[in-house]
């Protein structure tokens, strides 16, 4: 049994990877985690044509789906919506956990410049677990199918943001950009309290801070993008333009800095609109009401 101690290596107390990870891992691949390498064209989701004919399969399965569901009655589907989301919330946390423990040691030896930009920072492990994370975004997927089977609206936002996120996954993975676990990171963070928050809600429960949630998420994207844009620009610009100033180049290929600053981009907007919409529309729609009553 390992020692119960705090270090940079162990920040939560004990190494979590290989005392609980890589004997799961084990039991249920039967091949050793540190052997794990993600190789192009043979990993599973590991070609173009593979994503490409996911999201060709996800938006005729949705729309061909809700198209279907005019005439038919809604699925209640409360248990299996309750277990997905438990099931995501636990996964999600986990992954955070794991993230965590490995981008730890590398922030506190290497420092963050290191930890963004250094191609070291692409360690096996971390690409373990970017590619779990990976996986993790297929499975996501499914969130649209219950929403269509449950005829609820289906929002470009939504279904946007779940295909190109698993796009997204794909094209970092290919790049090795050093700097994945930031957003990464982030977004595990967000949908530990997403999943969780449709986990309650499908029981029933009036959960309050659904609107803090979509503030985390713009936030999140904030973070995101600063830090992506200066990785980005210092190494195009150590690349291409050595004059301008910057702070050297930066692991990753031109493919996935230029589709992680255009989809977060993206997402921003998407996100700031769907505020926007959601919650400052009420308001004011609320404020109107309350003016003509007095």
């Amino acid at each position: 049994m390992q020692n119960f101690t705090f270090s940079p290596e162990q920040p939560f107390g004990l190494n979590l990877f290989s005392t609980f990870f890589e004997p799961a891992y084990k039991a249920v691949t039967g091949n050793d985690a540190t052997a794990f390498h993600y190789v192009e064209d043979i990993s599973f989701g590991s070609t173009n044509a593979q994503v490409i004919g996911t999201c060709i399969v996800y938006y005729i399965t949705i729309f061909g789906g809700q198209a279907l569901m005019t005439n038919m009655p809604a699925f209640k589907l409360n248990f299996l919506f309750q277990v997905h989301n438990a099931l995501l919330t636990l996964a999600s946390g986990a992954l955070l956990i794991l993230f965590i423990e490995q981008v730890s040691p590398i922030l506190w030896h290497q420092g963050v410049l290191s930890a963004f930009c250094h191609p070291e920072s692409w360690t096996q492990k971390l690409e373990l677990l970017y590619y779990l994370n990976y996986l993790v975004k297929y499975w996501e997927l499914l969130d649209t199918v219950f929403l269509f089977l449950k005829k609820k609206q289906l929002e470009f936002l939504h279904y946007f943001h779940h295909s190109m996120t698993m796009a997204l996954c794909y094209v970092q993975l290919n790049g090795r950009t050093s700097v994945s676990w930031v957003p990464i990171i982030l977004n595990l963070t967000v949908h530990v309290f997403m999943y969780y928050y449709y986990f309650r809600t499908a029981s029933g429960a009036r959960i309050w801070w659904k609107k803090y949630l979509t503030t985390m998420q713009i936030v999140q994207f904030i973070i995101d993008l600063v830090i992506i844009y200066f990785c980005s620009y210092t190494y195009f610009a150590a690349t291409y333009f050595p004059y301008f100033p910057n702070a050297g180049t930066c692991a990753g290929t031109e493919t996935s800095a230029i589709a992680g600053c255009s989809l977060l981009s993206s997402y921003l907007l998407l996100f700031i609109n769907f505020y926007h919409q959601t919650y400052k529309a009420k308001t004011r729609g609320a404020a109107n009401v309350k003016a003509k009553a007095l």
